[in-house]
């Protein structure tokens, strides 16, 4: 698949699956929980694919369930604290990627990177709950909706095939630009936080696409899912300590 091809495809997915994690909101924190289990699987089972690292399905089973888990619970649990399991699961979820390697046996190859890589899903995965944490915290008309804006902005503007030295900084203005806009336009957040949170949204998801655009070898389809997804899921708890740290 070329890579520009995979990068607009990539950018679809991603846009439709923020899309989805905002406007499930309105059904309420387990309705939002369960597009997250969905989107956390499509990205854990498919992250080891675009990492290319061994033990791809055992890998992949974790990193699923460590973002269906962190959801569910952010869902479940009493605020204000919403992501209170999530460092917990996220501290699982190594350990049992790293038991995976263990039970791999010595002398097999790319150890060190399958056990790295499989973390760094972990982690992506797991910060999915973030969304629900926002939605909960502030409501839709919050810094949900700025991140869920400045996230599709920042998607579109990756998947234009130009250079990542032209495209990179787009990504960042636009998707700057576009989060104080909405939340003067449709939410009560203000200016600077909402420009923070832009700015580092389009900053996450221009560093994806650069990641992206150095692989040597061809992308599957389970990896494009991944790449695309991962990343969306990660910018949701960025929105949340956001709106923690500069509004609340």
């Amino acid at each position: 698949m070329k890579t520009w091809i995979g990068g607009a495809a990539a950018a679809g997915i991603g846009v439709v699956g923020t899309l989805a994690l905002v406007v499930s909101s309105l059904g309420g924190p387990f309705a939002q929980a369960a597009v997250a289990v969905v989107l956390s699987a499509g990205a854990g089972l498919g992250w080891p694919f675009f990492l290319g690292i061994p033990a791809k399905r055992t890998n992949g089973i974790i990193l699923a369930l460590a973002g269906a888990v962190s959801g569910i619970a952010a869902a479940a649990v009493s605020g204000p604290e919403y992501l209170y399991w999530t460092p917990a699961v996220i501290a699982v979820g190594i350990m049992a990627v790293i038991i995976v390697q263990l039970i791999r046996g010595t002398g097999q190859s790319h150890r060190l990177e399958s056990t790295l890589g499989a973390s760094s899903g972990v982690l992506l995965c797991a910060l999915g709950a973030g969304w629900i944490a926002t939605a909960r915290f502030t409501g839709m008309g919050s810094m949900l909706l700025v991140a869920g804006i400045s996230t599709g902005v920042a998607l579109l503007v990756g998947a234009i095939n130009w250079p990542d030295t032209i495209v990179a900084p787009l990504a960042i203005v636009f998707a700057g630009l576009a989060a104080p806009l909405t939340a003067l336009v449709l939410t009560g957040v203000t200016v600077i936080p909402a420009t923070a949170a832009g700015v580092l949204i389009g900053a996450v998801l221009a560093a994806v696409r650069r990641l992206n655009r150095t692989r040597l070898r061809p992308m599957p389809r389970a990896g494009l899912v991944a790449l695309a997804l991962g990343p969306v899921l990660a910018v949701g708890s960025l929105a949340y300590f956001i709106d923690k740290l500069l509004i609340y």
